[in-house]
């Protein structure tokens, strides 16, 4: 991706290093790290499995980083190299697609005469405190609704090109296009209704909703490829490289790696093929109308 020398958005709230605080609050969506739990109470397992398939966030890390057992699949907290080799590097390149993301979306919005209220990226160490809860570096990347935040500990990045396969900037790029996707649904009032219903349905019905919210983020997240392509800053080999992290963080590949058995009642952001195929739909349509995951199959 060429992102080197261009705009940085200012829309970065740097935690790292700070505290947090206490309270729970309603999730939004996140791109979710498969964590295979460990022992405990049967009413503290079915809190957490309800609160991770229908907000698709971890609970243990919200709950202040309980202990998931053996073979966790968590962040490193170490700091360490990110896109070209330092710190500082890798939040100028943050800071650049989410600039991207800014006048992507904010074109489209004015386009339908509408203003785009900017999301905050904020980064983190460790946990953070959010208008939703708190959370862990576990959690994975994740946007908050509450106070239209998108929330990142950069150890992620490392872990999806270590840990799940899926190295390169356009890959971590598709990650903050998911995630400001989510934001999209928050002011067309998407997330909410979604969430209303995943309240008030059976868990596999809350489940099924989960999954097309996650799709449709990762359709807008494609609109963002498609404009950006058209922009000039694709390079060759970038939509690969989202493609393959759609691949590797679908539901039926993250089980399949972690507790080798595929449960898809219990699937809440899609199966790789899904991912795989709104995030293409998105970027080869370019049009927000492509990206309706609740009329129909998906």
């Amino acid at each position: 991706m060429r992102w080197q020398g261009r705009r940085q958005s200012d829309n970065i709230e740097d935690r790292r290093g700070g505290g947090f605080g206490g309270g729970l609050g309603g999730g939004g969506g996140g791109m979710r790290i498969p964590v295979r739990a460990g022992g405990g109470g049967i009413g503290i397992i079915v809190v957490a499995l309800v609160l991770w398939l229908v907000f698709g966030i971890n609970p243990l890390a919200l709950l202040g980083g309980m202990d998931t057992g053996g073979g966790n699949y968590q962040t490193s907290q170490q700091q360490g190299p990110g896109v070209s080799g330092t710190a500082d590097t890798t939040d100028d390149f943050v800071a650049t697609v989410l600039a991207d993301t800014e006048d992507v979306w904010g074109k489209r919005f004015q386009a339908a005469g509408e203003t785009y209220p900017k999301p905050t990226l904020v980064l983190f160490d460790d946990r953070v405190q959010s208008a939703c809860g708190i959370a862990g570096s576990a959690t994975g990347p994740f946007y908050c609704p509450n106070d239209r935040k998108l929330y990142l500990d950069l150890s992620f990045f490392r872990q999806l090109k270590s840990q799940l396969g899926a190295p390169g900037d356009f890959a971590q790029a598709y990650v903050i296009a998911h995630e400001v996707g989510h934001h999209v649904q928050n002011l067309t009032g998407t997330l909410q209704k979604s969430q209303q219903l995943q309240q008030s349905a059976p868990e596999g019905e809350a489940n099924a909703i989960s999954v097309r919210t996650e799709l449709q983020a990762d359709c807008y997240a494609g609109i963002w490829a498609h404009d950006t392509q058209a922009a000039g800053y694709i390079e060759d080999g970038d939509i690969n490289e989202a493609l393959n992290a759609a691949q590797q963080i679908g539901d039926d590949t993250l089980q399949r790696k972690s507790q080798g058995v595929v449960v898809p009642d219990s699937f809440t952001h899609g199966t790789s093929a899904q991912r795989q195929q709104w995030f293409r739909r998105g970027y080869e349509s370019g049009k927000m109308d492509q990206c309706d995951t609740f009329s129909g199959g998906i």
